[in-house]
């Protein structure tokens, strides 16, 4: 997508979170930059669910500038601020690694509600688009209704579908899609697991046997563990993407719903506090609403 088509969805997106954050910040940029203004400001930044740690981090930097002569008073401390997410966003590798040998196996786990089987249905219809052969692995064998929904998106977006009855071994069905995505010639082999509950340690070990068994069929994978969060639930997202860590290796964030939250400053407390990086931002229902991330058109359309 042109960058400039990319920043007018990504505005639109985060029209929520920018009434929340911006208009705010420049009300309170506008009575000057004493200590009472950067302390609300440490206020309104842990709201917007930036997080307490990066909160203090962001409002200690600009402290520094104004006392050092950096940013004096009635200078552009909102394009401080911005310098200062795009460094804090850019901390990670935001691209995806696949093998230059097919079938390149991207692993999909998060919780029932995250808006994980519409975001498969988007990453599979990316790789469509860019002319490769998908397979899709319906590996939530527990959740009523989960294989269907994943087959109506298959069928929309094209992409060949591997499951076996309901109640089924996860692991099982993993290693089959593997083994057809080989016979058939697909490119990328996407796996859906079960919404788990992220407090079931058993659930949990599950998802360690799909990755496993994976890895026994096709060399290094999964290559990619994307974590699908829900950024309307700001920290709570942040706490069950560290369960999901000691699980399994998540290499990448995809933030679902960042359209439809005035929390978007979750993405920035996603990335100091865990170290992952967010790879993918959901920005919509549609199955072309699946943006790449890119920190400074983020920070562009959050701060405009």
């Amino acid at each position: 997508m042109a960058l400039r088509a990319l920043l007018s969805r990504l505005r639109e997106g985060l029209a929520k979170t920018r009434a929340r954050l911006t208009e705010q910040l420049h009300r309170l940029f506008g009575r000057g930059l004493d200590e009472a203004t950067l302390e609300e400001l440490e206020e309104l930044l842990y709201g917007a669910d930036v997080g307490p740690t990066l909160a203090a981090k962001v409002v200690a930097d600009l402290r520094a500038a104004v006392r050092s002569g950096r940013l004096a008073p009635g200078q552009q401390p909102l394009a401080f601020l911005e310098e200062d997410f795009v460094r804090q966003l850019s901390v990670g590798d935001a691209s995806l690694h696949l093998p230059a040998e097919a079938p390149g196996v991207i692993l999909i786990a998060g919780v029932n509600g995250s808006g994980k089987t519409t975001s498969i249905a988007k990453l599979a219809k990316m790789f469509r688009d860019q002319g490769k052969k998908v397979m899709l692995a319906a590996s939530d064998t527990f959740r009523a209704a989960a294989e269907e929904q994943l087959g109506i998106w298959a069928s929309r977006v094209g992409a060949d579908m591997v499951k076996h009855q309901p109640g089924a071994d996860p692991a099982a069905v993993a290693y089959d899609a593997a083994e057809a995505a080989q016979a058939r010639g697909a490119d990328v082999l996407i796996v859906d697991t079960a919404g788990r509950v992220h407090t079931r340690a058993n659930l949990m070990r599950e998802l360690e046997k799909v990755a496993r068994v994976l890895g026994k069929k096709v060399p290094g994978a999964p290559h990619e563990v994307l974590l699908v969060l829900d950024a309307t639930t700001g920290q709570n997202a942040i706490a069950q993407a560290r369960i999901f860590q000691q699980a399994v290796k998540v290499t990448g964030i995809l933030l679902a719903k960042l359209d439809g939250t005035a929390k978007g400053g979750v993405v920035l407390a996603i990335q100091q506090e865990l170290g992952i990086p967010v790879k993918f931002v959901g920005l919509g229902e549609g199955v072309d609403d699946l943006q790449p991330f890119e920190p400074r058109t983020f920070v562009q359309a959050l701060l405009e």
